[in-house]
């Protein structure tokens, strides 16, 4: 596709802007209103040239207008593909291909998604401000509670250790 060819890509680029101006100032059919032009690919060997196109309508009657829509594209085919090649300079003007695409309607369910999403969690953080906890609030020992009085963490068995103090080793030593 065009991704891989920068001459594809270039030619792709054209034929968006050739068509969609097309369908904008020479092409007075009805059917076509509210159309976008939203991509194009082309293939590396510039033979097919696939139009993505979408159609924002009227709320209950984007089936219909769709169809009627893709009929007025592909009567229209010929038409486009000779500007195209005139427009292009190409010596061999790719055929057109016209897709519906359904990116645009599939972004605007995605976006309700995050929108009930974002309700939700604006419930939670409420739901948070106002709960308490079933206990203690931290109910973990931490370091300054569990040390005693002498404050090094060992408790009571620190007195055996400063009885050692005492204790010579040279001591032993000379007993052996």
């Amino acid at each position: 596709m065009a991704g891989t060819n920068p001459r594809a890509a270039r030619i792709a680029a054209l034929i968006q802007r050739v068509i969609a101006s097309s369908i904008e100032r020479e092409l007075h059919d009805k059917r076509l209103a509210n159309i976008t032009i939203t991509e194009v690919r082309v293939t590396n060997d510039l033979q097919i040239a696939k139009v993505y196109w979408t159609q924002y309508g009227h709320e209950g009657k984007e089936t219909g207008e769709r169809k009627r829509a893709q009929q007025a594209l592909d009567q229209a085919k010929g038409h486009l593909r000779k500007l195209v090649g005139h427009k292009a300079g190409l010596r061999l003007t790719p055929q057109l291909q016209f897709v519906f695409d359904e990116v645009p309607g599939e972004a605007h369910e995605i976006e309700d998604i995050l929108a009930i999403a974002r309700k939700r969690d604006e419930e939670l953080a409420k739901a948070r401000a106002t709960a308490q906890y079933a206990g203690d609030a931290d109910p973990y020992k931490h370091d300054d509670e569990a040390e005693d009085a002498s404050g090094d963490g060992f408790g009571d068995d620190d007195a055996d250790f400063d009885d050692m103090d005492d204790f010579d080793v040279s001591d032993e030593a000379a007993h052996e």
